[in-house]
């Protein structure tokens, strides 16, 4: 699911594979639903209040784009167009929502930082380490857990919304939580980069010849920089949405997965390098809080 904390270094690929580049592709056709507006000659705020017209476009464009993919690539790349398409689509759609003054404008940002933080797992994938790139990459099937909780979002954001709608209104507590949303990406993606080849979203238990410890950059900060990007960003697409139940639910949830996670790694961790990651250990925090990881008798 997600890579240790302290990657292995390895070559690094900085060329874009056809994989990447059909997924890239995609992605921008995908979201090319954001022009809908300028063709139409219509408000920004499409999907706020779409109309006959605005439906019949945005069917229109799906059927259009989907039609498009299957005749521009083979079956195996398009599994992975019509993926990176969807999240694209997605984060179009979300900037339609934000372009407006509707109450689902914060929904719209909640959308952009939803569907990107997917498709950039992918991409930085097919980045760092193409060997290990798979469908699994974007995580679009994470877990029946981690779906669960997405659900579970976006039924007490409609629930509140129509009780409370002022609760959902709140620009300056969406705003912190759009913050902690690219915080938390940027800082889980820079972990990817810095980690390089060997960062892969499966646990790896086996040491080869090339892995070597990786205590610079965002590893200098914290030992699990990519954890504490993911519980970061986690919470604060909670924070976006003004949804005081699943900030408190995503938050437990989140920090009990990640300490039962961290301990698990440095075990192996330790196995792999030995004096040399408790050491590391010693000297950075892993950066959760409350979280020290797996405690080593001596």
């Amino acid at each position: 699911m997600m890579a240790a904390a302290a990657a292995a270094a390895g070559p690094r690929r900085g060329r874009l594979g056809r994989e990447a580049r059909a997924s890239l592709a995609a992605f921008l056709l995908g979201a090319s639903v954001a022009a809908l507006p300028v063709a139409l000659g219509s408000s920004p705020a499409l999907l706020a209040a779409p109309g006959l017209r605005g439906r019949l476009a945005l069917a229109l464009h799906v059927a259009g784009v989907n039609a498009a993919l299957l005749l521009l690539y083979p079956r195996p790349l398009y599994k992975i167009a019509v993926r990176a398409c969807f999240l694209g689509f997605a984060f179009g759609c979300g900037l339609l929502l934000s372009a407006g003054r509707s109450a689902w404008r914060h929904f719209g940002w909640y959308m952009c930082s939803l569907s990107l933080f997917h498709y950039s797992e992918y991409l930085v994938t097919a980045i760092n380490n193409p060997r290990s790139l798979s469908l699994d990459s974007f995580l679009l099937n994470h877990s029946f857990e981690y779906n669960l909780a997405a659900l579970s979002s976006w039924v007490e954001f409609t629930l509140e919304k129509l009780l409370f709608p002022e609760l959902k209104q709140i620009t300056w507590l969406s705003t912190v939580g759009l913050l902690m949303v690219i915080f938390g990406d940027c800082l889980r993606k820079a972990a990817m980069l810095t980690a390089g080849s060997n960062f892969n979203h499966i646990v790896q238990n086996e040491k080869s010849d090339t892995h070597t410890l990786v205590t610079s950059g965002v590893y200098g900060w914290f030992r699990h920089p990519s954890y504490v990007g993911w519980f970061y960003w986690s919470i604060g697409t909670q924070v976006l949405l003004c949804n005081p139940i699943c900030v408190v639910g995503y938050a437990l949830a989140s920090w009990r997965f990640f300490r039962e996670r961290i301990e698990e790694e440095e075990i192996t961790l330790i196995h792999f390098f030995g004096e040399e990651y408790l050491e590391y250990k010693r000297k950075v925090p892993s950066g959760l809080p409350f979280i020290k990881g797996v405690k080593v008798e001596l």
